[in-house]
């Protein structure tokens, strides 16, 4: 009996790898298998929009081509990071937060080169022309506005920033995701001009999102379940109050 409770213990240890925990192993697949793969996808349609702009795939407008793609895929991403909470509650899929900050990154990388695509290539850095594009055009006036309420979400997504802001005023702070997607969408039904089922399709889809948040928020809460006193509190009956 007493060789038995001695080897069992070690054949139990013996079973995990030192220095290997369950909690360390799960660390490490999010760290290097899943977060790169996430990273691979999340880049997959720029280097799509990159070799078809290096082929001559993008049609007979390239530059609009790029443009307008560039801008689409900001919009997706968008939606995409606003899509990773509901994910995550309604399957019970935790893990899914872990990838959201990424996908907002992505959204704003997007944003930036659907911008300076237009600037460099589309505009030849024409200042004169661009600042009057964003003036004399209320769908330009609305992207840039887009544009600049992505600025502070990607400056602030480092873990250091949440700590120096706190995470109250941070959060207060990155709900500018919500003006900067309808405005993106109000943005991309203006740009069109003749077939707007694709923009209406993308605010539907963040009509719906919306709708849901609001829900959470406001759903009502489970009342209080009353304490049930133990057998021994039972018998020892109710406290007396200290002289």
């Amino acid at each position: 009996m007493v060789l038995a409770k001695v080897i069992e213990p070690a054949r139990r240890g013996s079973a995990q790898a030192p220095g290997r925990t369950p909690g360390r192993s799960r660390e490490q697949r999010i760290r290097f298998i899943y977060k790169p793969a996430v990273f691979a996808l999340c880049l997959a349609p720029f280097v799509w929009i990159a070799c078809q702009a290096a082929t001559g795939g993008l049609g007979a407008n390239p530059i609009e081509a790029l443009i307008r793609s560039l801008g689409d895929w900001t919009l997706r991403f968008l939606l995409i990071t606003l899509m990773v909470s509901p994910v995550a509650k309604i399957f019970a899929w935790p893990l899914a937060m872990r990838f959201r900050r990424m996908i907002g990154l992505f959204a704003f990388f997007y944003a930036v080169m659907h911008l300076a695509t237009w600037i460099a290539i589309d505009q030849f850095f024409a200042w004169p022309l661009i600042w009057a594009a964003i003036v004399k055009k209320p769908f330009i006036t609305i992207g840039m506005l887009a544009a600049v309420l992505l600025l502070p979400l990607a400056v602030t997504s480092t873990s250091a920033m949440i700590k120096r802001l706190g995470a109250r005023r941070w959060k207060r702070l990155h709900m500018l995701i919500y003006p900067a997607a309808i405005l993106g969408c109000v943005h991309f039904y203006m740009m069109v001009k003749a077939d707007v089922r694709e923009p209406l399709i993308y605010a539907g889809v963040l009509a719906g999102l919306l709708a849901w948040r609001v829900a959470m928020r406001w759903r009502p809460r489970p009342a209080a379940r009353p304490v049930v006193p133990t057998a021994a509190e039972r018998h020892r009956g109710p406290a007396r109050p200290e002289a």
